[in-house]
C-alpha cells in the first residue's frame, strides 16, 4: 500500500534548475516511432508550482531517472510555475500531444467526471487512508478509467499535505465563512462544498490567485502548505487554518499519443522512472511537513486550530450528491469509504 523510501532522501545532490527553453522541435509529438542509434527525444513536463516546490523536485528526480534507465535516448525538460499553462492547459496540452507529461490533480474531474469524488472535502481521514485507495486497486481502475476516457495515461499518484484554509482574517469555525470570498479550482466538487459550508466560493487557475488575494479581489484560499508557501501566499495572507479537508493527490501524467510514439524499452523506462520518482516525492512531503509549517509560521502567519467538526458536518452534505451522479461515482465514493 505505502509508496515511502525508508531511509534520507540526498536532496542536496539534485540540480535545482534546468535550462528554460521554448518549445522544441525534438519534442515526441514530432519524433519518430522507435530508437534510432544516437536519436535522443526530448520531452517537456509542465506544472503549477514552483522550482523549490517538492512537485517539481520529484519531477527532477523523474527526469534524471528517465535519462538514465534509456541510456539518455530520452531526456525530458522541466517547465515550473505555469510556465506551459495551467492544470487545464496542460491537460488539453497532452491531448493535442503538444505537452508530454503534467502533474495535475482534481481538474482531472473536467475530462474524467468521477475524479471529482477525490476532490469531496472530509472523504479521507487521514493520508494512510488516501494511499490506501491510491496505490490499491482504486487507484489501478482510475487510471485505466482516465486512459480510455481522457486519452491520458496516468503514471503514478503522488501525495500532498492535505489542504489548508487561509484567509485574511481568522475563521475559528464554519460559521465564520460567511461572506468570505475563496479561491478554489475548478472543480464542481469544490464548490458546492464550500457553499455549504457557507463561503463564496470562486473558481480560478491557479496562477492567478497570488495578484487576486493582493488585490481583494478574493478573501481566502485553500490549498497544501508547500504551495502556500512556495508561492509567499504569506505575504498575502495573515491565518493559516489547520483544516485538513482534503487529503489529497497530485498525478503524474503522460500524453498517450507520445507514449505510443517510444519504443517498448522506453515505455519501460519511463514506467520504472515513474514509480521510483513516486517514492522519492511522497519521502519528501512527509519529510518537508513540520518544516514549512514553521517557516510559515517564522513569516508572521498565525496558525489556528478551528473547530474541524463544524467544517466537516457541513461539508460532508455535499457527498451523496456527487456520488449518486452516476454508478461510476457510487461505486467510486464506496471503494473509497470502504478502503479506511
Amino acid at each position: 500500500m505505502l509508496k515511502k523510501v525508508a531511509g534520507g532522501l540526498f536532496v542536496t545532490g539534485l540540480a535545482l534548475s534546468l535550462a528554460a527553453c521554448g518549445g522544441d522541435e525534438n519534442n515526441a509529438s514530432s519524433a519518430s516511432q522507435g530508437e534510432t542509434s544516437g536519436e535522443v527525444t526530448t520531452l517537456r513536463l509542465g506544472h503549477i508550482a514552483s522550482e523549490t516546490d517538492a512537485w517539481h523536485l520529484g519531477a527532477q528526480k523523474f527526469a534524471e531517472l528517465v535519462e538514465e534507465k534509456t541510456d539518455g535516448s530520452v531526456k525530458v525538460e522541466l517547465y515550473a510555475s505555469s510556465t506551459l499553462g495551467n492544470d487545464r492547459d496542460l491537460i488539453e496540452g497532452m491531448q493535442l500531444g503538444s505537452i508530454d507529461f503534467a502533474l495535475v490533480a482534481g481538474v482531472l474531474s473536467n475530462f474524467y467526471e468521477p475524479y471529482s469524488i477525490l476532490e469531496l472535502p472530509y472523504l479521507f481521514e487521514d493520508t494512510d487512508h488516501l494511499e490506501a485507495v491510491l496505490y490499491g486497486e482504486v487507484g489501478e481502475q482510475l487510471q485505466a478509467d482516465l486512459l480510455e476516457n481522457a486519452d491520458i495515461r496516468g503514471l503514478d499518484f503522488w501525495v500532498r499535505g492535505p489542504r489548508l484554509l487561509t484567509a485574511s482574517r481568522e475563521i475559528q469555525s464554519a460559521s465564520e465563512l460567511s461572506g468570505l470570498k475563496i479561491r478554489v479550482p475548478e472543480i464542481p466538487a469544490s464548490i458546492a462544498a464550500w457553499e455549504a459550508m457557507g463561503a463564496t466560493p470562486t473558481p480560478m487557475a491557479f496562477g492567478e490567485v497570488y495578484s487576486s488575494l493582493q488585490t481583494g479581489v478574493i478573501d481566502a484560499q485553500e490549498n497544501p502548505l508547500a504551495l502556500i508557501e512556495s508561492n509567499k501566499l504569506n505575504e498575502v495572507q495573515d491565518y493559516l487554518m489547520m483544516t485538513n479537508h482534503v487529503y489529497g493527490y497530485v498525478q503524474l501524467t503522460m500524453s498517450e499519443q507520445t507514449y505510443q510514439k517510444l519504443s517498448a524499452d522506453q515505455q519501460a523506462a519511463i514506467e520504472e522512472a515513474a514509480e521510483e520518482a513516486t517514492q522519492y516525492e511522497n519521502e519528501l512531503v512527509y519529510e518537508l511537513e513540520a518544516e514549512l509549517l514553521q517557516k510559515l509560521k517564522d513569516a508572521g502567519m498565525t496558525v489556528v486550530e478551528p473547530d474541524i467538526a463544524s467544517f466537516s458536518e457541513l461539508a460532508t452534505t455535499v457527498h451523496a450528491e456527487f456520488a449518486d451522479e452516476s454508478d461510476a461515482h457510487r461505486a467510486l465514493y464506496d471503494s473509497i469509504v470502504n478502503a479506511k
